[in-house]
């Protein structure tokens, strides 16, 4: 009867240990667990939840990168564009001086010389009606013809008399602005008055006009700046003295 007995003690005490066995390890990793629970502190925060704050935080901060990238691509077409305007402006403001490079260039390098230009001369001054049997005649032509070589205008001396009806209708024609004109851009006109006993003025009528005879006044000769007769109307004759005939004569022997 005790061998039963202990036989069965024999068969139970196993199952009865091997649950033991498997408890064990249980019970130390939840004191292991409680240890380390107790070392670091509660926390105020499920489990896995840092894991999803870090990822949000991720994708925020990858939104503001991207914000920032098309800040920085919208602000590129600006940087990128004011080069091309810039090299635009240089390139609208290039041509002139590439083409002042150029000229300079076919001119062997040196500065372009600017044209020359000669001013005309002022134009002479036409006396008044009249003749002054005071003035100096020799005098007054000496000078027009120092004139004359200086800017190669003609002289042109008008004998007459104040009292002369042609001569006062000749001195109209001279006073009007067209006949003025030309006589200032072409002429230095000297008037001699030929009407008194000046013997000085008749010497330097036959000087100029040396054919002799009865004068019609008034006689109007053309002389060159060299002093040469061009033309004596006492020879000649009178041109018609209205503003036609006498403009005509002066133009044609102008040159």
């Amino acid at each position: 009867m005790l061998r039963p007995v202990r036989a069965d003690r024999r068969t139970t005490s196993p199952r009865s240990a091997a649950p033991l066995g498997r408890r064990l390890p249980l019970v130390a990793a939840a004191v292991v667990a409680a240890g380390l629970t107790a070392a670091c502190g509660p926390s105020s925060e499920p489990a896995g939840s840092a894991a999803p704050a870090t990822a949000a935080q991720s994708s925020q901060a990858l939104p503001s990168e991207s914000q920032s990238a098309t800040a920085s691509a919208e602000a590129s077409p600006t940087a990128s564009a004011s080069p091309s305007a810039s090299a635009s402006a240089s390139a609208s403001s290039s041509p002139t001086p590439s083409r002042a490079q150029s000229g300079s260039g076919s001119t062997g390098g040196g500065s372009a010389k600017p044209a020359r230009t000669s001013a005309a001369p002022a134009p002479a001054k036409v006396p008044g009606p009249g003749y002054d049997s005071s003035a100096d005649a020799q005098k007054q032509i000496d000078a027009a013809l120092r004139a004359a070589k200086a800017d190669g205008r003609m002289v042109l001396l008008d004998f007459g008399a104040n009292w002369c009806g042609n001569c006062k209708a000749a001195d109209k024609v001279f006073a009007q602005s067209q006949t003025a004109g030309i006589l200032g851009a072409s002429y230095h006109l000297v008037k001699v008055d030929i009407g008194g006993n000046s013997s000085a003025n008749s010497a330097l009528l036959r000087k100029y006009s040396p054919s002799g005879g009865t004068y019609t006044m008034p006689v109007l000769v053309v002389v060159s700046p060299s002093g040469t007769v061009r033309t004596d109307t006492h020879v000649t004759g009178n041109p018609s003295l209205t503003a036609e005939g006498i403009n005509s004569f002066l133009r044609k022997w102008a040159a």
